[in-house]
């Protein structure tokens, strides 16, 4: 079933209307009729069924039950990547779960993101979030965001855990810590990985880490590109905090 993500706060038998984006979606690319139903998250990320009515509003039939959040509140720092690969992350972060996404420029990144370009950049990775948010039927969409620097992120993001996923680590064959971390985190608690771009994470970048008390880990003995660190390290959550 279709699930689409709405501002307004819903309860059983409101009555609303679409709006444009939703109703292009529902009405014209799936071909909705009345009749037809689909589920809502509303402003509060409560899930509802709701049924189309002949002059396409839509009437709420009652509130569902949905347990898809990850127990954890995790947020990806990722240095800035090359050419598509935010996308992707931010694609496949909100699929695995991932509460908050966010990019900074590394020392180390060959990308950049012009200062007149930003707001533009964030939006489309918002959208692309909230499409993702829905095909996985989740009820949270992630938000998005950029820092100018780690030193900036490191100071603006609140978390209870700071882990750094270190290719170097893995070399040294480290296997503990993030399991360690993941043991240790209750839930509800925020975890902010933060994964380097495709030239690596800065010595600098290391020491301002070690100096928050980041944990320092190997995701597994082989290196991983920049986009696929991010969905080992959920897909590893995920399995520890969830499938046990």
């Amino acid at each position: 079933m279709q699930r689409y993500f709405i501002k307004p706060i819903l309860k059983s038998g409101d009555r609303f209307e679409l709006d444009s984006n939703v109703s292009k979606h529902w009405l014209q690319v799936m071909r909705g009729v009345p009749g037809d139903q689909a589920e809502f998250v509303d402003g509060q990320e409560d899930l509802y069924l709701g049924q189309l009515n002949e002059d396409h509003s839509v009437t709420v039939v009652k509130a569902l039950e949905t347990y898809v959040e990850l127990p954890v509140k995790v947020t990806i720092l990722s240095g800035l990547p090359k050419q598509d690969k935010a996308e992707w992350i931010v694609q496949k972060s909100t699929e695995m779960g991932a509460d908050t996404i966010c990019f900074f420029s590394a020392d180390w990144s060959v990308a950049k993101w012009q200062p007149n370009k930003l707001n533009k950049k964030i939006t489309r990775l918002q959208k692309i979030a909230q499409g993702a948010a829905e095909q996985a039927h989740r009820t949270h969409i992630p938000t998005v965001h950029y820092f100018n620097s780690l030193k900036q992120a490191v100071a603006e993001l609140e978390s209870d855990h700071l882990l750094v996923a270190y290719e170097e680590a893995a070399k040294q064959g480290e296997q503990a810590q993030l399991v360690k971390l993941l043991n240790r985190t209750k839930s509800g608690e925020r975890i902010t990985a933060v994964f380097g771009p495709e030239g690596g994470i800065s010595p600098k970048e290391m020491q301002l880490l070690e100096d928050n008390q980041a944990t320092v880990a190997g995701l597994g003995p082989r290196i991983l590109r920049t986009e696929t660190a991010p969905l080992y390290f959920l897909a590893a959550t995920s399995t520890m905090l969830e499938l046990q």
